[in-house]
């Protein structure tokens, strides 16, 4: 239960419909408790009518048209169907209040995983499946809405039903009431042992959930690699060893599970085996009627609803258990905070890497070491090096993903740090050298970081710049057909003018691309550098990638090795030194005659 602390600050927040869910509760158990005196009273009045003849000494208090045997025997029947239309009345209103509470928890706390999870940093998605941070915010969250909304309604309304019900066999005799409860302690215990073992199960399960989710989703993200190696049959024995297991655990909580219902309906048939058979040795001494008898049973099926969903309730708040304590282990991570203050609206003098020094948090291998150059405003600046040499990371630095381990990246002067997120990032075009489009039409993939989605003039500017015209003109619908999920249904090519494209819209004061012309041609490579000159002379443009031909136009060059700077210069200086960025100029163009 030290997990579930965690929701009171949600419960506080919707605690009118706890208040009115507890109101009706009380309403409903009160007209429920109400019916076995009815029973009781009026099969003693029959008796009494059968016997004496006479009438019960309640004839006096009821309406005159209901005076006479039938009259009596129908207006016990309305009451007690009147009583137990206002309980159901009251019921569906107690549904209405506490089931409504906890669809509104579950929607907010939905909303503040989410959030949270944009706020955590790119290591914490290194370190974790998508799958399961994805079975969090669903399933969870789903079982956490089952203790704030049935497990708890059920709790209340079996306490109160509990209460009542038991004061009022005690009202009427004591003795007989305590035999008649005598198997309700062992199925406590029952209950206590079983509970520890049904929480140790439902967190083993959840962890299979979403080790199984995980793996679904990452095979269907790559269906492409599983079906060009003709895979599928390996995976599909994999999967169904971990849905094994999963089905194993289950079966093995629902037999847990199952030690409640024949407990309880041996125990609440013994229950009323003990009221018959002292209630019937009580009535032959004279100190119980045979409507005693009758509420007595009533009172004690009232009870077996109440005793019988102990178990269910307890599963509730055990796997509900489980959930929160998985959801508050991601929702304890401790997000990047943003201390910056400072803001930028365009970049006026330069920017400059200063001794920088970075690892990722889950390695210990330094992936840049002792970097320093400087970017001036308005110019196009080249990096390129071998594969892993540290080129993405650069550019992961520069708009935010990550922090450097050890140095200073400092933008007009000013350490990076010290300027508010967003109005940095507001100054790139980012094209990544993982491509990632939405499953949403051509226009909303183009438009996601523009600041004026009507903007059409821009939108074709950018997209003629990328040199995507062309293709445009050949979808089915334009911009507007729906691509596949992650952009499938594009080239590779497609895709990284329909990123390049995305980056201009903004019309960006830093336009960075990582690699971002690999996938097409030289011809179209040449078209696209050609009218990125032309589209904004004062944008200042870092262009990263491993082909020499996509940099030699750049002012300035640095060529990475390793994590190092192991040259810098411009094309012709580079050329002349007859270094690495030599020897790798010669081998591409040997490949590309």
């Amino acid at each position: 239960m030290k997990s579930l602390l965690t929701l009171r600050n949600y419960i506080i927040r919707h605690k009118r419909y706890l208040f009115l869910g507890f109101i009706f509760i009380l309403l409903s158990n009160l007209f429920a408790v109400l019916l076995p005196p009815i029973v009781r009273e009026s099969i003693d009045g029959v008796k009494i009518v059968l016997d004496t003849g006479e009438f019960p000494s309640y004839i006096d208090q009821i309406p005159s048209s209901f005076k006479s045997k039938s009259g009596l025997a129908l207006f016990a029947g309305l009451l007690i169907l009147g009583f137990a239309l206002l309980k159901g009345l009251c019921m569906f209103f107690m549904r209405m209040t506490i089931i409504i509470m906890s669809r509104h928890i579950e929607y907010e706390q939905k909303n503040d995983i989410f959030k949270h999870y944009q706020k955590l940093g790119q290591g914490f998605y290194g370190r974790n499946y998508t799958g399961d941070l994805m079975n969090r915010i669903s399933d969870d969250v789903s079982k956490v809405r089952m203790f704030t909304g049935p497990a708890i309604m059920y709790t209340l309304n079996l306490s109160c039903m509990i209460l009542m019900v038991v004061g009022l066999m005690f009202y009427v005799n004591a003795e007989i009431t305590l035999y008649v409860l005598i198997p309700l302690p062992i199925l406590a215990v029952t209950i206590y042992l079983v509970s520890d073992a049904m929480n140790k199960k439902s967190d083993l399960i959840q962890k299979k959930l979403s080790s199984l989710t995980s793996y679904v989703q990452e095979t269907f993200a790559g269906i492409h690699v599983v079906k060009s190696y003709a895979a599928e049959a390996d995976f599909s024995r994999e999967f169904e060893s971990m849905n094994a297991e999963y089905k194993d655990d289950n079966i093995d909580l629902v037999k847990i599970n199952g030690i409640f219902m024949p407990s309880v309906i041996a125990l609440v048939g013994l229950s009323i085996l003990i009221t018959i058979y002292v209630g019937g040795n009580a009535v032959v001494d004279g100190k119980f009627t045979l409507g005693n008898i009758v509420e007595y049973i009533i009172y004690v099926n009232m009870l077996t609803w109440p005793v019988a969903s102990l178990g269910y309730v307890t599963s509730l708040v055990q796997r509900a258990s489980a959930s929160q304590k998985r959801i508050d282990e991601f929702m304890n991570v401790e997000p990047e905070e943003d201390l910056g203050q400072e803001q930028i609206e365009t970049l006026t003098s330069s920017i400059e890497f200063k001794n920088v020094w970075f690892q990722y948090p889950e390695t210990e291998v330094w992936v840049l070491e002792d970097i320093s150059f400087t970017i001036g405003t308005g110019t196009k600046f080249g990096i390129i090096g071998t594969t892993g040499s540290g080129k993405s990371t650069i550019a992961k630095l520069l708009v935010g993903v990550y922090r450097p381990t050890k140095g200073t990246i400092l933008v007009d002067g000013l350490p990076i740090e010290q300027y508010r997120k967003s109005t940095l990032n507001a100054l790139f075009g980012y094209v990544s050298q993982d491509i990632f489009l939405f499953s949403e039409t051509l226009r909303d993939n183009i438009l996601f970081g523009s600041a004026n989605e009507d903007d059409d003039t821009n939108l074709n500017q950018a997209i003629a710049t990328a040199a995507l015209s062309r293709e445009v003109d050949t979808f089915p619908n334009g911009l507007e057909t729906m691509l596949g999920e992650r952009g499938i249904t594009l080239s590779g090519g497609q895709k990284q003018r329909t990123a390049i494209a995305r980056a201009l819209v903004k019309n960006p004061k830093i336009l960075l691309i990582d690699d971002g012309l690999s996938a097409v041609d030289t011809k179209t490579e040449v078209t696209i550098k050609n009218r990125l000159r032309d589209w904004n002379k004062d944008q200042t443009f870092i262009n990263i990638s491993h082909r020499i031909s996509s940099v030699q136009d750049c002012k300035d060059l640095v060529f990475m090795d390793a994590g190092k700077i192991i040259e810098k210069g411009n094309h012709d200086e580079l050329i002349a030194k007859r270094g690495v960025y030599a020897a790798l100029f010669e081998k591409q163009m040997m490949v590309m005659d």
